[in-house]
């Protein structure tokens, strides 16, 4: 067997197959179906696409519930104001959302992928619009065949410029994040939106429009990893879509309830309409594939058949291997399915959930970090005492303003130069310069250990009692 580069236009020699490097792509055009699995994931399609659209619309506390604020350096989330010390919070999230896939996928394959996954999410809506106004699957198949004419302009017309407008809108969400949207609103009206926003708008929007429009099963299969290292996450009791072959086999096509058995025949009626809803262009029948995303829409169609057939559920279900080879049963499936490797994954995921939440409801709403003036270690003023000079930095994360008492203790008469109330906005960070004396005979020459008091007059909770170092001359 011989290669030939793409492009070569030599004739192949007599008893030698030419295979292309690449292989071409066949439009596939699923047809809808309905059932539960598809339900379910037009559940997930509302429930993720309000919350992406709705929640830059959400007003907080007088401000955007939900704000990216690089300017500002600070991520609000209704009432939570994270701030750059907080990273640590995020690398927790990203651990919860890893754990979170592996245990899904260990359970029931890809149910990310099915259900949740952006790409298919935004897939599924343009196929939506693609079928509502094309037609169905043999519709568009017609369609594409169809010679250029005033109406296919039309309807690709319409198609297309929905899918624009679609798109364009999802990268102004996206952008809604990082710069609240009334002001983003209101700069796309006055021709003064800046470069950046411009730039995310229409490369976010773009890049929507090419994936869900025009590539679809194409980043599914060769460019998302998740499909190539899957196969490590499952095992033989993990819950995946499969074909009953010992069920279906012989496959042929038979008469309304006619006995499989009186036909020599098995349950599959071979009418391929598997196939035809599969949004990857998979048959399932051939076994368990890494391009099958697990949307279930096989499955739905099948049962379909299988009712007007008046035949049994289930010859394309949710089973694992162990249960498809030993013929078991709901119950058992089940009691393999809860196996240690559950147990271990499902017990670390909660332990750092309730971990995460027990630090964001304990995080501390001030902060104070005290920093000595390095160019003045120690100096005599009036009286003979002996002043050393500090800048505190005051950080209220809390989303109203307050009004701190500044307090100093550690030496025998140690007090404040001046006034010691300081005042800072909300989710604000403020610096102060504070002046600390102490007589000449309060303490020996070196460094000694002060503290610094920082109280809100009006929440004795929000306190902070921090070290220092004081110097004597």
């Amino acid at each position: 067997m011989s290669e030939s580069a793409p492009g070569n236009k030599q004739p192949a020699k007599q008893g030698e197959v030419v295979e292309s490097l690449y292989k071409k792509r066949q439009k596939i055009h699923a047809r809808s179906v309905t059932g539960v699995f598809t339900t379910w994931r037009w559940v997930l399609v509302w429930f993720t696409q309000l919350l992406y659209y709705g929640l830059p619309w959400l007003q907080w506390n007088d401000r955007q519930a939900v704000l990216f604020d690089l300017v500002e350096r600070k991520f609000y989330i209704f009432g939570l104001v994270l701030w750059p010390q907080d990273v640590f919070y995020l690398a927790v999230i990203l651990i919860i959302s890893a754990y979170a896939l592996f245990l899904f996928t260990a359970v029931a394959g890809r149910l990310w992928c099915g259900y949740s996954c952006p790409q298919t999410v935004y897939t599924e809506i343009f196929m939506w619009i693609e079928q509502k106004i094309e037609g169905d699957r043999n519709a568009r198949i017609k369609l594409d065949q169809a010679p250029m004419n005033a109406r296919k302009l039309r309807l690709r017309g319409m198609k297309y410029g929905i899918w624009v407008l679609l798109s364009l809108w999802t990268g102004f969400t996206l952008v809604a994040y990082f710069t609240p949207v009334t002001v983003l609103w209101d700069e796309i009206w006055a021709w003064t939106l800046g470069p950046w926003e411009t730039f995310w708008i229409f490369f976010y929007g773009f890049m929507t429009y090419l994936f869900a429009g025009i590539m679809r099963e194409q980043v599914c299969l060769y460019m998302c990893p998740y499909a190539r290292f899957q196969s490590v996450m499952f095992d033989p009791d993990t819950l995946v879509i499969t074909y009953d072959s010992e069920r279906g086999e012989p496959r042929g096509q038979r008469k309304k309830g006619v006995d499989p058995k009186s036909v020599g025949k098995g349950d599959c009626i071979d009418c391929g309409l598997c196939v035809q809803v599969c949004p990857t262009g998979i048959d399932i029948r051939n076994g368990l594939q890494y391009e099958c995303i697990g949307c279930a829409a096989c499955v739905d169609v099948c049962d379909q058949v299988m009712d007007k057939m008046n035949y049994p559920k289930g010859l394309i279900r949710y089973t694992t291997e162990n249960a498809l080879e030993k013929r078991w049963g709901r119950k058992e499936i089940i009691g393999h399915v809860l196996r240690p490797r559950i147990i271990v994954y499902t017990t670390i995921l909660i332990a750092i959930t309730l971990g995460l939440v027990w630090g964001l409801a304990h995080k501390a709403d001030l902060r104070v970090n005290v920093i000595r003036d390095r160019a003045i270690l120690a100096r005599e003023v009036e009286g003979g005492q002996i002043e050393n000079v500090y800048r505190l930095q005051v950080m209220n994360v809390t989303e109203q303003a307050h009004r701190y008492a500044v307090s100093v203790s550690g030496l025998d008469n140690i007090r404040l130069a001046e006034d010691g109330v300081i005042e800072v906005p909300p989710a604000t960070t403020k610096s102060f310069a504070v002046a600390v004396r102490v007589p000449p005979e309060a303490a020996g020459k070196g460094s000694h250990t002060i503290y610094f008091d920082v109280k809100a007059q009006t929440n004795e909770h929000l306190a902070v009692h921090e070290k220092a170092t004081f110097l004597m001359p």
